[in-house]
C-alpha cells in the first residue's frame, strides 16, 4: 500500500503540474491588487528592523492586503485568516513545552504570549480594521520561526490609536436535548506600540453526537441477548477572563497575557428495555489560570532576543457512575472519583542573527517543568476496589537546546535546517514508584522550490517526539461500557522518523490544488496493551507505520458562471500499520481515522450582505482495539450549512445548522487474551444525533 500510495502521489503531482499549468498562468495577474508576492511588502525581521527584502528572499510569501477581503466584510481577524486561499489554522497539539507544540498562526511575526492563548483565539478578538495585511509564508522567511510547519500565516496589525468594544451572543439549540447559551465582552484599545484589552467570557461546551437509539447485543453464536432503547446528552460551560498587555519596554517590546476561569461538565446515557435499565453519570468541574511573558528586542544591528516565561495551573474533580437494574434486580453502583491539580512552567530564550539577507541563523534553548497530583478510587457498591496506580504523582524536568538556520539559495530555493535536543527525567510517586531519563536529538529539514510563481514543491524530513500524556500514568475509567483501565508507570515518548512532500498549484486568484505524501516510521507506538487481573492500559506496543496521502483543492467559480462562489475538496487518507500485543497479528493504530472527505461550497453575495455555505462530509469513522475489546464507530452524511448577515460593517449576524444521518458503533468483546481470541458478544448501537442550531450575534462598538 505504501508503493501504492506513492506512485499514486506521483501521478497526481505531475497531472495537477500539466492541467493546470495554463489556468495558473490566467490567473497570475487576477488579483495583483490585492494579492502580491511579498517583496512588496516585507515580512520583519525584529521588534524595530523592517527593511525591505530582496525578491529573492521572498519567493515563497504572498500578501493579502484587507482590499483581497472587502467582499467577505470581515468582523474580525480570524474572518480573514479563515479566506486565505490554501491555508487552514492549525493551534498546535497543546501538549507540553513550546517548541514543537504551538500552531501556524503569527502576529506581527511572533506566536502568542501564552501557548494556551491559541491564534485563532487572538485573531478572533482582534477587529479586522487593526489588519494592515496578512502575509501567507511558504517554506520560511527572514525573522520567521516556522516550528516546523511548511506553511504559517503572520498578521500585521495597525498601529494608530482606537478603541473597541464588541459584544457577542450565541446559543446553540438542540432538537430534544440541552440547550446552551453563551456570550462574550471584549474591550481593546491601542495607541501607537501600546495596546492593551479585556475580554470576559460565559462559554459553552457541547458534543454534536448525542441523540436516541438502539443498542442490540448478540452473544459469540449470533443469539440475540439485548434489546434496548438508547439515548444520550452531554454539555458544559464556564466562566473566564483574560487581560492583554503589549508596549516597549527597556528597548524592546513586552507582550503579557493572564487568564482565569471555571468549566464544568455533564454527560449521561441510559439504555432501557423491558427487563433491564443501564445507567451511566459523569461530572467534572475545573478551575484552571495562566500567565505568559514575552520580551523581544534587537541586541545590535541584525541581532535579536526572544525570551519567554509561561505558567499555567489546573485543579479539578470528576465522578462517573454506572448502575443496571434486570429484572427489578439492582446490581451494586460502580463508582470512579478524581480530584488532582496539574500545571506547566517553561522558560525560553533564542537569539537570531541575519548573516545577511539569504542568511538565518538561531539557538537557544527551553527548561520546562510539568506535574499532575491525582487521586482516585473505584468501588462496587460501596466497596473499595483496588487500582494500579490510583493515586500517582508524575513530575517531568526537561531540557531542551535547539539551533537552526534558513537559507535562501537563490529566488527558487529555500532551505531550512535544524537540530533539537532534548533531555528529560519522569518521576513517578504514590502507589507506584519510577524515575527514568530520557536523551533525543530531533533533526529537521525542509526544503522549498518554488520554480514559479504559482507553483511550489515542499520536502520536509524530521524526528519528532510525541508528547506524554500524564493521565495515562493514572488509573481511568468508562463506566458507560463498564471498563475499568488501569496507569503505566513505564510509559515512554512515542518517536516518528517523517519523510514529506508536497506540491502547490495556485490559480484563478483563490484557486488552489496541494497533493502531499506523508510516511511515517514510528517506534514505540502509544496505544492499548494488557495488563495483570484483566485490566489494561495506555502504553507502548511496538513499532508501526503511518501513510498518508492529502489533497486539497479551492475552486472559485467566477470563471464559471457563479460570481463570488468557492468550491472545496480537503481529504486525508490514512493506512497504519502495527502489530496487536494480544494476538500478534497486524492491524490498525487505535484512532487513526482512515479517511474524512470535506466537500463544501461557500458564496458571497455581496449585494445582499450575505455570506452562505455547506459542507458535507460523506465518510467518518476510527476504531479503538483494546485488549479485551474493539471498538469502531462509522457515519455517513454530516451536513453543515451557514448563512452570515451583515447588515452594517458593526453587525454580524450567523446562524448554522448541523445534520446528521444515524451512525453505528460495532463493539466486539472477547472471553479471552489468547492469540485467537474467541467473541463473548456483539453489540451493534445505532444512534440518530440530534440535528443543533448555533446563532451568533456580534456587535461592535
Amino acid at each position: 500500500m505504501t508503493k501504492t500510495m506513492l506512485l499514486a502521489t506521483a501521478a497526481a503531482l505531475m497531472l495537477v503540474d500539466a492541467g493546470l499549468a495554463g489556468a495558473a498562468r490566467a490567473g497570475e495577474t487576477a488579483e495583483k491588487p490585492a494579492t502580491q508576492e511579498a517583496a512588496q511588502a516585507p515580512v520583519p525581521t525584529g521588534p524595530t528592523d523592517k527593511a525591505p527584502l530582496d525578491d529573492a528572499s521572498q519567493r515563497g510569501v504572498l500578501v493579502f492586503e484587507p482590499a483581497f477581503f472587502a467582499a467577505q466584510r470581515p468582523n474580525t481577524a480570524l474572518d480573514m485568516v479563515n479566506r486565505v486561499p490554501g491555508f487552514s489554522i492549525n493551534d498546535g497539539s497543546g501538549s507540553r513545552g513550546f517548541e514543537g507544540a504551538v500552531g501556524n498562526v503569527l502576529i506581527n511575526g511572533d506566536r502568542p504570549a501564552s501557548k494556551n492563548d491559541s491564534g485563532s483565539n487572538v485573531l478572533g478578538r482582534t477587529p479586522a480594521d487593526r489588519v494592515e495585511r496578512i502575509e501567507l509564508i511558504r517554506g520560511g522567511a527572514p525573522g520567521i520561526d516556522m516550528q516546523g510547519y511548511a506553511v504559517v500565516v503572520n498578521v500585521i496589525l495597525k498601529k494608530g490609536v482606537s478603541r473597541q468594544q464588541i459584544l457577542t451572543w450565541n446559543p446553540m439549540f438542540f432538537a430534544g436535548g440541552h440547550d446552551v447559551y453563551g456570550g462574550s465582552y471584549q474591550f481593546t484599545s491601542t495607541n501607537g506600540d501600546h495596546s492593551w484589552g479585556i475580554f470576559l467570557s460565559d462559554g459553552n461546551s457541547t458534543s454534536d453526537s448525542n441523540g436516541a437509539g438502539r443498542n442490540v447485543r448478540h452473544d459469540g453464536t449470533g443469539q440475540l441477548i439485548r434489546d434496548e432503547r438508547f439515548e444520550n446528552d452531554a454539555w458544559g460551560g464556564g466562566h473566564s477572563i483574560r487581560g492583554n498587555y503589549s508596549g516597549p519596554v527597556a528597548g524592546g517590546k513586552l507582550e503579557a497575557t493572564a487568564r482565569y476561569g471555571d468549566h464544568d461538565w455533564r454527560q449521561w446515557q441510559v439504555l432501557q428495555s423491558s427487563s433491564a435499565l443501564r445507567r451511566s453519570d459523569y461530572a467534572e468541574k475545573s478551575h484552571s489560570g495562566e500567565v505568559g511573558l514575552t520580551y523581544t528586542r534587537p541586541l545590535a544591528p541584525r541581532w535579536f532576543l526572544e525570551s519567554r516565561a509561561i505558567h499555567t495551573f489546573e485543579t479539578f474533580r470528576n465522578a462517573s457512575t454506572g448502575d443496571e437494574t434486570l429484572s427489578g434486580v439492582q446490581s451494586p453502583q460502580q463508582r470512579f472519583a478524581a480530584n488532582g491539580d496539574d500545571s506547566e512552567s517553561i522558560l525560553r530564550a533564542l537569539v537570531r542573527h541575519d548573516y545577511s539577507k539569504a542568511l538565518t541563523v538561531e539557538a537557544g534553548g527551553e527548561v520546562a517543568y510539568n506535574m499532575l497530583d491525582v487521586k482516585q478510587a473505584y468501588s462496587v457498591g460501596g466497596v473499595g476496589v483496588p487500582l494500579p496506580s490510583a493515586s500517582v504523582k508524575v513530575e517531568e524536568l526537561r531540557g531542551e537546546a535547539f539551533t537552526k538556520a534558513t537559507w535562501r539559495v537563490n529566488p527558487k530555493l529555500t532551505l531550512e535546517g535544524g537540530l533539537r535536543v532534548e533531555k528529560s527525567t519522569i518521576k513517578q510517586s504514590g502507589d507506584a514508584s519510577n524515575e527514568k531519563s530520557f536523551f533525543y536529538p530531533k533533526p529537521r529539514f525542509l526544503a522549498t522550490w518554488t520554480p514559479a510563481a504559482g507553483s511550489q514543491f515542499r520536502y520536509r524530513f524530521e524526528r519528532e517526539l510525541g508528547q506524554l500524556d500524564f493521565n495515562d500514568f493514572a488509573a481511568s475509567s468508562d463506566l458507560g461500557d463498564g471498563n475499568v483501565y488501569g496507569g503505566n508507570v513505564d510509559l515512554k515518548p512515542e518517536q516518528r522518523w517523517i519523510n514529506e512532500i508536497s506540491y502547490e498549484r495556485r490559480f484563478w486568484g483563490e484557486g488552489i490544488v496541494s497533493v502531499g505524501y506523508r510516511h511515517d516510521e514510528i517506534i514505540g507506538v502509544i496505544d492499548r496493551l494488557p495488563l495483570p487481573g484483566n485490566l489494561s492500559a495506555t502504553g507502548n506496543i511496538g513499532d508501526g507505520t503511518l501513510d498518508r496521502l492529502s489533497v486539497n483543492i479551492v475552486v472559485p467559480t467566477d470563471k464559471l458562471g457563479i460570481k463570488g462562489g468557492r468550491f472545496t475538496f480537503k481529504n486525508d487518507w490514512n493506512q497504519t500499520h502495527v502489530t496487536d500485543p494480544t494476538t500478534g497479528k497486524d492491524r490498525r493504530i487505535s484512532r487513526v481515522r482512515p479517511t474524512q472527505a470535506n466537500i463544501g461550497f461557500q458564496q458571497d453575495l455581496v449585494k445582499y450582505k450575505t455570506q452562505w455555505g455547506i459542507n458535507w462530509l460523506p465518510y467518518l469513522g476510527q476504531g479503538t482495539y483494546d485488549v479485551d475489546q474493539t471498538n469502531v464507530w462509522r457515519g455517513t452524511g454530516y451536513y453543515e450549512t451557514f448563512v452570515e448577515y451583515k447588515p452594517t460593517a458593526t453587525l454580524a449576524i450567523r446562524a448554522q445548522l448541523n445534520i446528521w444521518n444515524d451512525y453505528t458503533i460495532r463493539r466486539t468483546v472477547f472471553s479471552n487474551r489468547a492469540p485467537e481470541r474467541a467473541v463473548a458478544y456483539v453489540e451493534d448501537r445505532t444512534i440518530d444525533p440530534r440535528t443543533f442550531v448555533s446563532l451568533r450575534v456580534r456587535k461592535t462598538f
